[in-house]
């Protein structure tokens, strides 16, 4: 009510001032859409969570063109920090700073020229840090869509336009060539291009995927530049990141799948018993995370592509235990909700492959001094049982984020594989010595890059192809694997 009364004194200050007061509100409100201020797209939209027939569309309305320089230099080391950066600064003010604006958002679809949808206006407001998500059903399978999305500061004021477009998933009874990518872990000082952000982005669009999955760590709350200890700077973060032109100019072409992990929510190792960090709660870093990514319901799903392909994205801050409890059958990272969901639908799946992906390793191998993850001793007991499931579902594949390096291992135990991405910079690149090649190994680089996932059909075998890349988009590493062997 407050707000509103502001806005009231704000609108008679104004006709006094211009001598208007005796013009009705109707006609004023038509003035004042005419010089109200523009709102920009600056930090991007995402095309989310891509079924054969949905989709979810993000956006986050701006009050600026276009972000904060970037002015600090940084450490010539991994984890670039900033040098000398003032944590205590006012956030408008830090490097990659965005500041929000209120305002309209409406979704229109194009099928070539036809005009095949348009949404209702969506309102983009502070409580939601100003953005806007905005679900579509009743798509068609395998259909190319045209994006165009829509602003107003008011709903009499000009719009501003930014547009994309994307590919809807192919029907699950349909065998469908399918062209995914994956990666993990970007702190936004391990940048590799100052005006684009990281080359991993540009790399992956020069493939052109039908779908992306980051793995989880998007953004670093603990790191500095700044240390996000309020809500303000970790929603800073993602303002930063999501500016960074590499990232928009892919997501405006690529759906994108969202996996969070502990510096997505808190801090390093978290679960739903930990502190504080700062004045940030984990409660905080749940609310940031709901804003700032499109999903629907559980933070588990798994989505089908076409008759060969099903994915499994699995959720691993939420449900877990404590990281220090002592290990044992009740200790886990799944729990067990998840659990009987994961059980459930990979039983009744008919998808040729099937492709866990996983915000931490499952098989690894990892450092002996790591503790949160199913390569871990802490979580033995449910990773061993884990493993030895997976690797009873016949051509079943583990994708992992997390690990600073590339990696394809095979479990000693059960043979279950495993495709670490690496990584989207070599200046983030670190934890594991490239020398250090363990009986589990069959490809190690502790460098940055992406990973690709192919399915395609030779003469009817269906195939599923992984293939590490560098950061400038050059093939490291390939394993095929044929169905019908």
């Amino acid at each position: 009510m407050m707000e509103n009364n502001m806005h009231t004194q704000s609108r008679r200050n104004f006709l006094k001032k211009t001598g208007l007061g005796m013009m009705a509100l109707p006609a004023f409100e038509e003035i004042a859409a005419a010089i109200s201020l523009p709102v920009y797209f600056t930090t991007g939209f995402k095309i989310s969570e891509v079924t054969d027939r949905s989709a979810i569309f993000w956006t986050r309305l701006c009050r600026q063109e276009a972000p904060v320089p970037i002015r600090h230099s940084r450490r010539e080391e991994v984890f670039r920090h900033p040098i000398d950066f003032d944590e205590n600064q006012p956030v408008g003010n830090m490097d990659g700073a965005v500041a929000g604006a209120s305002g309209f958002v409406r979704i229109t679809l194009f099928n070539g020229r036809i005009q095949t949808f348009r949404s209702d206006w969506y309102t983009a407001a502070a409580d939601d840090d100003y953005t806007v998500k905005i679900p579509i059903d009743n798509l068609k399978s395998g259909t190319n869509y045209r994006v165009e999305v829509e602003a107003r500061a008011s709903m009499k004021g000009a719009s501003a336009y930014i547009g994309g477009s994307f590919r809807t998933a192919p029907d699950p009874r349909t065998p469908a060539a399918v062209n995914l990518v994956a990666c993990t872990c970007q702190y936004f000082w391990s940048y590799d291009d100052k005006e684009r952000g990281f080359k991993v982005y540009d790399s992956m669009r020069r493939l052109r995927p039908d779908c992306y999955v980051h793995t989880g760590d998007y953004v670093y709350y603990d790191k500095p530049g700044p240390l996000a200890t309020t809500q303000e700077k970790a929603r800073h973060k993602w303002h930063a990141m999501n500016s960074r032109p590499a990232i928009r100019d892919f997501c405006r072409e690529v759906p994108i799948y969202m996996l969070k992990d502990d510096h997505d929510l808190l801090k390093n190792d978290v679960d739903p018993t930990a502190q504080p960090y700062g004045e940030l709660s984990y409660a905080d870093g749940m609310k940031i995370w709901t804003e700032q990514v499109a999903l629907r319901g559980k933070p588990y799903r798994t989505y089908q592509w076409g008759k060969d392909l099903q994915i499994w994205l699995i959720e691993a801050r939420e449900y877990r235990s404590n990281n220090d409890l002592p290990d044992g059958p009740g200790k886990t990272i799944w729990g067990d909700e998840q659990l009987t969901w994961f059980k459930e639908t990979l039983a009744t799946s008919t998808a040729t492959f099937k492709l866990l992906i996983s915000p931490t390793p499952i098989v690894g191998p990892d450092r002996d001094t790591k503790k949160d993850n199913h390569a871990n001793k802490n979580f033995h007991t449910e990773g061993a049982w884990l493993r030895q499931y997976l690797s009873t579902v016949d051509q079943l594949f583990v994708v992992s984020g997390d690990r600073h390096w590339q990696y394809f291992s095979e479990d000693l135990e059960t043979g279950l594989l495993e495709f670490g991405s690496g990584p989207v910079s070599d200046f983030h690149a670190q934890g594991w010595k490239p020398g250090d090649v363990r009986p589990e190994h069959r490809f190690l680089r502790v460098k940055g890059g992406f990973l690709q996932v192919r399915i395609f059909r030779e003469e009817e075998n269906p195939c599923i192809q992984f293939n590490h890349y560098d950061v400038d988009g050059n093939i490291v590493n390939t394993h095929t694997h044929y169905a019908y062997s």
